[in-house]
């Protein structure tokens, strides 16, 4: 009999996870903070998708052996969970962003506070809903070893969940995590009314900005090309769903940064990774004029009318250019 799978992490990501295994045949068990159910034996941030009886809730860790442990915790609070992770036993980071202190990537996190368990993560175009629902979709499981890679994206892929294997940690998790600051600035495109051009023209140079840092960190372009790059992208930054997307619009709209992040059910991860990608970038010599404007403008630094002057009047140049190239 296959071994049980781990949930860490019980908000709606984790709990469309843990629906997602378990159409997989597996069972799961799904750890939550605390044992809050609701009487269908919904979990409160996805109520109308009762759990299947192959998937147990609890606020503690049962004495087994696991298949594996798909982490949904937030970036920021993932190394106060890391002692918790069975020794030896994979585990897929399901999270998107950089630690704010360390600017450490959740593999980074993985690898510094528990080097005995081996690692991989999980990206692409995936809102909770719709994985909960069962609908099409797809992503990237990346890891050290694509051997790794290749067992998990076998074992959890299903004919409407298709996973494609990669070695790209750097490449899948910095396309996860900056795609959350360019979502930011196509919401406060729209929502201040400058149009669906200016979107589309911001969602394509941002994909340009953040291909020029993942090259320079040690990823590879053509993964910014793929499902945890530009389908991420895309998604993130037209999607309702997208927490990061509807900041964007309250902020277009007038809201000050925290009213806009209180309005949200989630975190809004590009928050507190816009910071973290300039100074990335800086460190790498790479140009990041985007990401620059908004950490500026989300910290007040910068007014959005400021922002749109200084993205608009950069000198010209040819739209092409060497992924590892500066972009200057």
């Amino acid at each position: 009999m296959n071994k049980p799978f781990l949930v860490m992490g019980a908000g709606a990501w984790g709990t469309a996870l843990a629906l997602h295994v378990a159409r997989t045949g597996a069972q799961v068990h799904l750890w939550a903070r605390s044992d809050l159910t609701l009487p269908s034996g919904a979990m409160p941030r996805l109520p109308d998708f009762p759990l299947p009886g192959s998937v147990q809730v609890s606020s503690t860790l049962p004495d087994t052996a696991f298949e594996a442990v798909l982490v949904a915790i937030p970036t920021q609070s993932l190394s106060s969970i890391m002692p918790l992770l069975p020794a030896g036993t994979p585990a897929i980071l399901c999270c998107k962003g950089i630690e704010r202190q360390t600017l450490a990537f959740p593999l980074d996190i993985l690898a510094r506070e528990r080097p005995d368990v081996p690692g991989a993560v999980l990206s692409g175009p995936n809102f909770a809903r719709e994985i909960a629902a069962g609908l099409p979709a797809a992503a990237v499981i990346a890891a050290p070893h694509i051997s790794l890679a290749r067992s998990l994206t076998d074992r959890l892929a299903t004919p409407l969940f298709r996973l494609y294997a990669s070695q790209d940690c750097m490449g899948v998790q910095l396309g996860g995590a900056a795609k959350n600051v360019i979502a930011v600035a196509a919401g406060i495109c729209i929502g201040a009314g400058l149009g669906e051009n200016a979107r589309a023209a911001l969602i394509t140079r941002g994909l340009a900005e953040i291909t020029r840092l993942a090259c320079a960190l040690g990823g590879q372009a053509a993964t910014l090309a793929g499902l945890a790059g530009l389908g991420d992208l895309l998604l993130t930054c037209t999607g309702d769903q997208s927490r990061n997307y509807r900041m964007g619009l309250a902020l277009g709209r007038g809201a000050s940064t925290t009213d806009a992040l209180a309005s949200l059910p989630g975190v809004a991860e590009g928050v507190t990774t816009a910071d973290a990608l300039v100074t990335l970038a800086a460190q790498a010599g790479v140009d990041a004029p985007i990401t620059q404007c908004i950490a500026a403008f989300l910290s007040g630094q910068l007014t959005l009318s400021h922002a749109q002057a200084l993205l608009l009047s950069r000198p010209l140049k040819e739209e092409y250019e060497s992924p590892a190239s500066s972009g200057h």
